[in-house]
């Protein structure tokens, strides 16, 4: 699948969101914690057990794993990674006022290297991964390209000086 193509499928994702109601590039979230402030503060949780604390947290999807009512992705903000645990059962609740089929859509519409807002409270999975067991989600900025390959990084040399930002 070529560039152009990859651009004009998330194109059309934006659409869908926009159809849904749905900002695909929301001006405003609030951030409780960080990544890294998770992971230090929570480094002694057991496996399978959740704390009843509410947090918000925004980022970059890195990796998404679905697996029909279950979802982890890895988030990744300026301090670190966390996972997010994306459970549908708990999404249909936690939205159901705002998007009555918000997990599926949220599994359709999102792509690695997206930019999503969390609620939730932490929990610990049975694997030992410390996660955002989440609530509400909301798509902060939908991004139109794919991240540059893991393995090879940005080869092109001039790119990579005159557009640090990539």
């Amino acid at each position: 699948m070529s560039e152009e193509d990859i651009r004009a499928a998330r194109l059309e994702k934006v659409e869908q969101l926009k159809q849904l109601g749905t900002n695909p590039y929301a001006y405003r979230w609030e951030s409780t914690h960080h990544a890294a402030q998770l992971q230090e503060k929570f480094a002694d949780l057991v496996s399978a057990e959740e704390v009843d604390l509410e947090v918000a947290i925004a980022g970059r999807i890195m990796a998404r794993r679905v697996f029909g009512k279950l979802a982890f992705f890895t988030l990744q903000d300026e301090t670190g990674t966390i996972q997010l645990y994306l459970d549908k059962n708990r999404i249909q609740e936690g939205m159901a006022d705002i998007d009555a089929d918000a997990f599926n859509h949220l599994k359709q519409l999102t792509d690695a290297g997206d930019i999503l807002g969390a609620k939730g409270t932490i929990k610990r999975t049975e694997k030992g991964e410390l996660s955002v067991y989440v609530k509400q989600y909301t798509i902060l900025t939908k991004s139109l390209l794919p991240l540059p390959d893991k393995w090879h990084g940005l080869t092109d040399v001039a790119k990579r000086y005159r557009q640090r930002y990539v």
